[in-house]
């Protein structure tokens, strides 16, 4: 099958068109690498179900031990895989290589497994850390090279886990979650959708795409004024349109979006302070809001409201990318991975 290599190319493009280059990418690849195998500080979110269960991260997950919590770990490993594929020969290629080789064994993986499964870890990283984890499944996927295939094949039976957790879940959801955080579910079904797509997983593509038309299609008049809330890194309104995208056509988007989003009078959102890792998350909700704006736009026709969004797209996109540092590990432990995925057009299909 060509698909790989048509993706590819079209991220190559796009990477060339949003002016994501090698020295660019460099940069945003150190962040993961300073940060995937680094064990402290760490913050857990462990259902103990004995004695047994106090143990470093290291042991209790040995893939995604590092970069401060799972899911980051999880999305600093997909950065590096997104990184190498557009860029193989970058200066920070060989670096990012040997880490991805030190996580993405059998044996970690398999551990993995049996930490996911366990009593007691039916919410476990879900949806957010889930959809990171499928994101990065379906990058190795795509990417044509001995290592990713080899590294796919480990990752395998935790993605099938993940998906089988998902499955399991969404049919009881009676409610969308629709936070500015990690238990967003727009934002989650998202990633998963673009997974199931391009890892071929239909039945998982329908289920995803049956509730996402359940929870967002009667939805009218989007509350995009409240936002938003002090910790949010996801826009609600914006992360809703974004999924909804992904499931409708073009002429059912176009109406469902009229009635969803009249105005988007949003600015780019300062972060007072950022050694505080919850007031952080402001940065990556520029970020994101800029990538979502884009998924819009793409399915949009022509018109004033397109370029509007398009302006305030770049804007956010800049202030957001302005506000990376790396001298505060808990925030920029992962907008790293959020700027890649924007500068990248990883959500662009």
């Amino acid at each position: 099958m060509r698909l790989p290599a048509v993706v590819l190319l079209t991220a190559l493009s796009l990477a060339a068109q949003t002016g994501f280059d090698a020295k660019q990418a460099d940069r945003f690849a150190q962040f993961a690498l300073d940060c995937v195998h680094k064990q402290y500080p760490n913050k857990i979110a462990h259902s103990l179900n004995s004695d047994a269960d106090v143990k470093p991260p290291r042991e209790l997950t040995p893939a995604f031990y590092g970069c401060y919590d799972w899911h980051s770990s999880v999305h600093g490993h997909w950065l590096l895989v997104r990184s190498l594929r557009l860029f193989p020969g970058g200066a920070f290629a060989p670096a990012a290589r040997a880490a991805l080789g030190q996580s993405l064994t059998p044996g970690n993986i398999a551990r993995e497994v049996d930490y996911l499964v366990a009593e007691g870890r039916s919410s476990f990283e879900r949806p957010y850390g889930l959809g990171w984890l499928l994101q990065l499944s379906a990058e190795l996927k795509e990417w044509d090279d001995p290592e990713a295939r080899k590294w796919h094949g480990a990752l395998e039976p935790l993605a099938k886990a993940a998906v089988a957790r998902v499955s399991a879940w969404l049919p009881k959801l009676q409610h969308p979650v629709r936070t500015g955080e990690h238990n967003n579910t727009a934002f989650g079904l998202g990633l998963m959708l673009d997974y199931a797509r391009s890892s071929g997983e239909a039945e998982f593509g329908k289920l995803l795409a049956g509730r996402v038309r359940d929870y967002y299609l009667k939805d009218r008049a989007c509350p995009i004024t409240y936002e938003p809330s002090g910790e949010d890194f996801v826009s609600p309104c914006l992360a809703e349109a974004d999924v909804m995208r992904r499931v409708l056509s073009k002429a059912e988007f176009v109406v469902w979006f009229r009635a969803f989003l009249r105005h988007i009078p949003l600015e780019p959102t300062p972060v007072s302070d950022f050694s505080d890792g919850k007031l952080g998350h402001l940065a990556g909700l520029n970020l994101s809001r800029a990538w979502m704006l884009e998924g819009i736009v793409s399915v949009l026709g022509s018109g004033g409201d397109r370029s509007r969004m398009l302006e305030l797209s770049g804007r956010l996109r800049a202030t957001g990318l302005e506000s990376i540092r790396s001298e505060q590990y808990e925030g920029g432990h992962w907008l790293g991975s959020f700027a890649v995925y924007l500068v990248s057009g990883r959500g662009l299909n």
